[in-house]
């Protein structure tokens, strides 16, 4: 398989993945975990499987103890802080708001990669940044979410994360360039547990496991293994192989999935409005990755 169907592959499966954390994490809590106690549980569980996924496959070791600064860093913002605040904002807003406020998260990224990365902005990809966030607004309901005084602190808390992970992704773009992508991932992970135990330790001590019906077990398996430690391997290779504004336009994937996860289960059903904002999301995106050179986005 060619290296950019592996990247644009990664980044599909990362979208689907995160299409139904929204609603599958609001299942979980707060009835039955609060959100700083699931991000440690999130923290610790993606923090072992890779340790053991790399100590067998990768082996690599950080060369140049300069880079364990910019290693701290990005797990500040790349898994620490994004996730406080983006579980803590979800379990006091709606899924939808919280959705709909993650599409920052590109336009973030296509900035913060022209002042760090000196990444040439064109008018193409702005262009297609803004097709697609048209076509994600359109399919998660135009004015189906609204803002309230009962859900602002959540909406202000998911809107810093969008624009810390934002940070992240540019941000930690030379390490996945200089490392394997799962050593950086690793690392992260290792500093960012220290982070995120006190803020999540008193909430887990108060955890009745007891209690957990089956499918609470399985939405949990599927948010500590599926939307975190494989979407964040998966994250860290397509920074390896991409360009930051090509892995941050993905996100505007995410609610098509999304659409199409309740149209498949029986919760929603394909209309031709939503076929047409499906298209517009996908002609965005391509308007983002395309380039006359190829290389120049994806290497090989």
């Amino acid at each position: 398989m060619k290296s950019p169907l592996k990247v644009h592959l990664a980044l599909f499966t990362v979208s689907l993945i995160y299409g139904a954390t929204f609603t599958i994490a609001k299942q979980v809590m707060p009835q039955y975990v609060q959100p700083f106690a699931f991000i440690l549980m999130r923290v610790s569980v993606a923090a072992v499987c890779i340790f053991i996924f790399h100590s067998i496959f990768v082996k690599r070791r950080i060369t140049d103890k300069k880079d364990f600064l910019q290693l701290g860093i990005s797990a500040l913002f790349g898994v620490a802080f994004n996730m406080l605040l983006f579980f803590k904002g979800l379990s006091i807003t709606t899924p939808i708001n919280g959705a709909v406020l993650m599409l920052n998260t590109p336009i973030f990224v296509v900035v913060f990669a022209a002042l760090y990365l000196k990444e040439k902005v064109t008018i193409q990809k702005m262009l297609g940044i803004l097709i697609a966030a048209l076509g994600a607004l359109l399919l998660m309901g135009g004015t189906g979410f609204h803002f309230t005084g009962n859900t602002v602190w959540g909406d202000i808390m998911v809107t810093a994360n969008a624009i810390i992970y934002a940070f992240y992704l540019v941000y930690a773009k030379s390490l996945m360039v200089k490392y394997h992508p799962l050593t950086v991932t690793m690392w992260s992970f290792v500093f960012g547990w220290f982070v995120v135990l006190p803020f999540g330790a008193v909430e887990f001590s108060q955890i009745d496991f007891a209690s957990f019906p089956f499918k609470i077990w399985v939405f949990i398996a599927f948010i500590t293994v599926g939307s975190t430690f494989l979407t964040y391997v998966l994250n860290a290779y397509a920074l390896q192989k991409a360009s930051s504004s090509l892995v941050g336009s993905y996100i505007y994937l995410q609610p098509v999935l999304a659409a199409m996860i309740a149209i498949f289960t029986g919760k929603d059903i394909l209309t031709i409005e939503k076929t047409c904002y499906i298209f517009i999301i996908f002609a965005g995106v391509f308007l983002v990755s395309w380039r006359k050179q190829p290389a120049s986005i994806i290497s090989e």
